[in-house]
This record gives structure tokens, sequence and C-alpha cells, in this order.
């Protein structure tokens, strides 16, 4: 039986304001992504995923749609779209979209229309409940991005839901006429031409119906997830959609999925269950989180990701993994994984070989090839995410150190992995003649593509041949997981196994030389190495290894 195409695709993600712009404006766009089609061809990418390209008036950097149905104009025409889709599938490179329909920007038309009163056609479109008595709001949920979930309407003397933004309202996915209008919409640009869907916040889509308070335990910003996550019909929508649409076609589908644990996510990703194809967690992301959420200068423990890691390796066996290290919500891997200093080249080559050796589909976020790390910001002015200069009062009101802040913003600020992509060391980056919407990191000169290109041990080369590795071993797609060495603090080892070989990657945290102990039964084999991230060679394994500061290291035993 032929294995389906995503389960041996490697993704890569394009964040489209910060990866190239054609037309000098400051902003990236369809046409830049179309001139840099053949460096992402070179790399050997599958699959691109692009954050939105619908009209918007960004708010939320494109995550509050004001029409499915149209392409921002900052990002060009439908045409420019056909285009790009065109000759990303001349170059064998499918393209996947940003579906948002949680909720949309509340300059939607379907918005403007429900707001107006409680009797015309849009009026149950979105999420609308009455004052509680006192005229306050109908529960005590905060919104993601600071301040409470509801939004009180004059003209319909009732407050609206919104996880997001008060600009983002919630959808109402119990209405059937919203569900079949989504529908109908996700098959015409399948229609068109477009290979999948990553689907944002899909676990929020069904909310409890008694929209209960949330308990003190839940961080305010995200306490609405007391009725909003992995909700009573998530499932039955998920899997009427899979009925009404994606089946009909040959498409990928990933799901991002907040707060949801490795049991509920077999339920998204089962392939009997007829949902998603894989999902998004968030469980290695939090390892470093303090009390304001992300935003604190905690580094995780390797024995934490271990078990983070291992647990979603096994649990979804029987479905299917995303692998990833970064996106746009999150910061620079390097800087948060590794070692952005000494050994920013060794240690992203080491985290590359760690996830790609994985089972699951692998995903890219843009600069992550050429090892970006977080942006060296000065003043909090130069940070343009609305999380960030929430966040960055909270802590202020709070009586936080200017010095705590600052250092907790640089490690988790969503700007680290939204700077303009460096495709040259000049001082536009070869991003764009005009001024950026947003800065660009002053690690450029040092840290761009046309360097990489030049050195044949760069980063990119690297990935360039884990990607070639995992389309020619079977056993890179397919094989069983298994962690070894479970109590080495330093040292992430684990096999896969496959039609009778084994492969046994190794890969060291540690900034020191250590040495890491290999099964008795692995070292009689013979083997052969597949790759590694230092150019002296380890060709043979022996019982008591060495590793040098964040070596990666592969074998294939037979």
């Amino acid at each position: 039986m032929a294995v389906e195409w995503w389960k041996s695709s490697v993704v890569y993600q394009v964040y489209p304001l910060s990866f190239k712009d054609s037309n000098n404006d400051g902003i990236g766009d369809l046409q830049g992504i179309i001139e840099k089609l053949p460096y992402l061809a070179n790399l050997g990418i599958d699959v691109i995923w692009l954050n939105p390209i619908f009209e918007s008036p960004l708010v939320d950097n494109g995550y509050d749609i004001s029409d499915y149905e149209k392409i921002l104009p900052q990002y060009g025409t439908m045409a420019d779209f056909q285009e790009l889709l065109n000759k990303a599938h001349e170059f064998n490179i499918k393209i996947i979209l940003d579906l948002v329909v949680n909720h949309t920007s509340d300059l939607h038309h379907w918005f403007i229309e429900s707001k107006k009163d409680r009797k015309n056609d849009y009026a149950d479109y979105y999420i609308w409940k009455d004052p509680k008595p006192d005229g306050s709001a109908p529960n005590n949920w905060g919104s993601t991005f600071g301040g409470p979930a509801w939004e009180y309407v004059e003209s319909r003397n009732q407050y609206y839901l919104h996880c997001f933004a008060k600009e983002q309202p919630d959808l109402n996915w119990e209405s059937e006429t919203v569900r079949q209008e989504i529908y109908q919409m996700m098959r015409k640009w399948f229609e068109l031409g477009i290979d999948g869907f990553r689907m944002d916040v899909i676990s929020l889509i069904s909310k409890d119906p008694a929209y209960p308070d949330a308990s003190q335990t839940l961080a305010y910003t995200k306490s609405y997830y007391a009725g909003a996550s992995n909700g009573p019909r998530v499932h039955e929508f998920l899997q009427e959609m899979n009925h009404e649409v994606l089946s009909d076609f040959d498409v990928m589908t990933v799901g991002e999925t907040p707060n949801t644990n490795s049991t509920q996510a077999q339920l998204y990703t089962f392939p009997e269950r007829k949902e998603l194809d894989m999902v998004f967690h968030f469980d290695h992301m939090h390892l470093d989180y303090g009390k304001y959420g992300k935003f604190s200068d905690i580094r995780f423990k390797l024995s934490d990701l271990k078990k983070v890691l291992t647990e979603w390796q096994n649990k979804l066996a029987n479905g299917w993994n995303s692998l990833y290290w970064s996106n746009h919500d999150q910061p620079r891997a390097v800087t948060r994984f590794g070692d952005d200093g000494v050994y920013r080249e060794t240690s992203a080559k080491m985290l590359a070989t760690l996830l790609h050796m994985m089972k699951g589909t692998p995903f890219i976020f843009q600069g992550e090839e050429i090892g970006m790390k977080n942006v060296p910001f000065t003043e909090i002015e130069e940070y343009q995410d609305i999380e960030t200069k929430y966040f960055y009062q909270e802590m202020l009101a709070a009586g936080e150190s200017e010095e705590y802040i600052k250092q907790s913003v640089y490690l988790k600020s969503r700007d680290n992995a939204r700077t303009p992509m460096p495709w040259n060391g000049e001082s536009d980056s070869g991003f764009s003649k005009a001024k950026p919407w947003i800065d660009y990191s002053p690690d450029n000169q040092t840290i761009n593509v046309q360097k990489a290109l030049q050195d044949e041990n760069s980063i990119f080369y690297y990935y360039k041949k884990l990607i070639a590795l995992r389309k020619a071993y079977p056993i890179i797609q397919l094989g069983e997981y298994q962690l070894i060495n479970e109590e080495d603090s330093a040292v992430y080892s684990y096999l896969r196994k496959y039609q009778g070989e084994t492969l046994l990657v190794l890969c060291s945290f540690s900034p020191d030389t250590v040495n890491v102990e290999i099964p008795k039964d692995l070292v009689e084999k013979n083997g052969e190495k597949l790759i590694g991230n230092y150019p002296e060679k380890i060709e043979t394994l022996s019982k008591t290894m060495p590793l040098r500061p964040y070596e990666a290291v592969v074998f294939l035993l037979k």
C-alpha cells in the first residue's frame, strides 16, 4: 500500500509578511515567494505552508480575516496566487494555506451584519450572550491578548465572545449555516488546486454550552480554555468537515490544537476516525514557561524534553506527528533549545538531526535552515507583536524589574520569528528597498542566505542532507521509535526500527565533551554512519562514545 504523500514530506513555513518583498513597499508578497521558489526547491522541501494571505486589517498579522475568498492586496492578487500555485507545482512543491475558522475579523461582512440586531440573517453567525443581571459579561473568561473575552455591543444589548483580540469575534459552529459556509469556502480553494490546510486553533471551535466560569488556577489570558478547548462537538464537526469536503480531495491537514494532550490528540489523528492527518501540540513549547506563561527566563530541562517528545512519539504511533521546533508564534529554536553563541551552527544542526530523524512530518520555519537566532532589539518600541506589548505592560504593572522584562521579551516574543528573511548581508538584507514593516535583525550581516549558500558546510546544506535522507530511507519515514539512555542528562539518544534495520540517533545538548553509553547489542551490529554535524568522522560504534559539544550523529545498523 502506498504511503500517503504527506508522510514522506518536509514542510517549509513561509511567513509572507517577512519572506521577500518584490515591489518595495516594506511588506513581503506573493511575487516575492515566487522569486524564491528555486531556493526552496534547492533545499528539497515538498510543501509550503503559507500563513494567512487573505484580506485582513492585520490586527493580528492576518489571523483576523475579513474575506476568505480575496487575497490581501499588499500580498498581490488572485492571479498572483494562481501563478504561485502553478509554479510551485512545476517544482513538485505543494501549497497549503492557513484556515482560520474559529474566528473572523470584526470587519468581515458576516460580523458587520450580525451585530446590527438579533433578527437578521447573520444574527447567530457569532457567539452572542446576554449580560448578567448587573450588566456584566456572561462569565469571567479572559482573552489571549489581554482583557476580557467578551465585548459589549449596544445595538444588540449583548456581548460577543472573542478568545483572541476584540477584533477577532468567535464564529458560532453550532450554526449549521456557518459550517456550510466554511465548507463551501474550503471546497473553492481545493478546486483552485491547493494541497491542504493548516487549521488555526481548531481545538477551540466547539464551546461548552454552559459557558462555565474559569477557575483561578487557569492563567487569565487562557481562562477561556475552561469552556472553549476540546469542546463537546469538536470531533463531530471535524468528522463532518472530513466527510463533506476533505475526503473528496487528496490533501494534507494539520490542526493547531492548543491545550490538547497526547491522549486527546489520538482522537484528532487516528485514521479510522476520519478527522485530521496530524496536529501541532504545545507540550514541548511549555517546558520553559513561568508565572507569566511563555514570557519567562526559564531554560528547559533535557529530561522534560525527552519525556514529552517520547510520549507523543509513542501515543501517536497509530496516528501521525507533526515535528517542529519553531514557527511564527515561537522564538528561534537555536536560542531556545541550542546555543546561539559559540555553537550556533553546531547546535542548529544537532536540533535539526533530532527532529528530522523522528517519526512524523517535519516543519521548517523560514530562517531555521540558516540558523537564525532571537533578535536583540534594545527598545520595546521595536517590537510589533500585540501579545508582547500586552505582557510588557502586565509585567511592568506587577513590579517586575526592567532587566527581567527585557530578558523575558527577548527570549519569547513572537517577533523573534517575524523579522524579515535575510537574503544577503547588505543593509536591506535583500528583502526590500523600502523600510520594512518590522526592523531587521542586526545579525543579518553574518547570518544570511547568501553566506549559507557559499559554504558547503553550512546549516542550509545540512538540512538539505537531512531532507534527502528522509526520502531515501523508509526507516526514517516509518520506523517505530524507542528512547534509550533515558537517565542521561546531556544526550538525547533514540532508535528507529523497521524491517530488521535499526537507526541510532545520538544528540548532545552539552557545551562540553560527554560520554554516551551504547547498548551492547547495537555495538555488535554492522553500522554505517548516515550523517553527523562535525567534519571529523566518527565511523564506528563503541560501548562508550565521546560526543563533542552539541554533536549529533546517526548510524544505520543492520
